[in-house]
């Protein structure tokens, strides 16, 4: 086997017994790194402080990756405007914020029969949204359900920070503007007269 040392320096082919005995002479473990390779590769190291470093960096990576999750939003086929701009709106926030979107309208009833009404909200959403995120499944039937997946675009429009003032100053530019109304139709106090 191939035999690195605790230095990293190679050792060249040497025999299992002598590579237990240099590992044991320097009060470490002996490691098959690559048993696949021809000859398989053996290291000298501290196995326990290799494997608390591999867990701190699994950690940090999990740490560091940012999970989608899946947001719902539910329509109906007769939407009013204003809902459907609200909700449009949400979608939007959803999709610059990095999260997939699950669009859904409900039939219920005889509005079973009239589906292209559904199909017809659906496609109007996808047209307002065009910029934020790309279709990721076509409009399906599932149950009395017709859904549309829809994930974040590469390239989204940036999203406005909202400018905010420390909680200090807007107090202190409260203070000034803030001046004791005249009352209309009340008789002055005694000592104003």
């Amino acid at each position: 086997m191939l035999l690195i040392d605790e230095q990293n320096a190679k050792r060249g082919v040497v025999s299992i017994q002598e590579a237990l005995k240099m590992a044991e002479a320097a009060e470490l473990d002996l490691v098959e790194v690559a048993p696949q390779a021809t000859p398989p590769v053996c290291r000298i190291m501290n196995y326990g402080k290799y494997r608390f470093q591999q867990q701190k960096r699994d950690k940090d990576a999990r740490k560091k990756q940012k999970n989608q999750v899946v947001k719902e939003i539910k329509m109906r086929p007769k939407i009013d405007l204003h809902d459907y701009e609200f909700k449009v709106k949400a979608i939007k926030a959803f999709l610059q914020d990095g999260h997939r979107v699950k669009v859904s309208v409900f039939f219920r009833g005889r509005e079973m029969a009239f589906l292209d009404r559904g199909r017809e909200v659906l496609n109007k959403v996808l047209a307002a949204i065009g910029d934020y995120g790309k279709v990721e499944m076509e409009p399906r039937m599932e149950g009395s359900y017709m859904r549309i997946m829809i994930a974040p675009a590469a390239d989204l429009p940036a999203k406005k920070p909202a400018a905010r003032a420390p909680e200090g100053e807007k107090k202190q530019a409260e203070a000034p503007a803030a001046a004791p109304k005249a009352k209309k139709n009340v008789l002055p106090d005694a000592d104003q007269i």
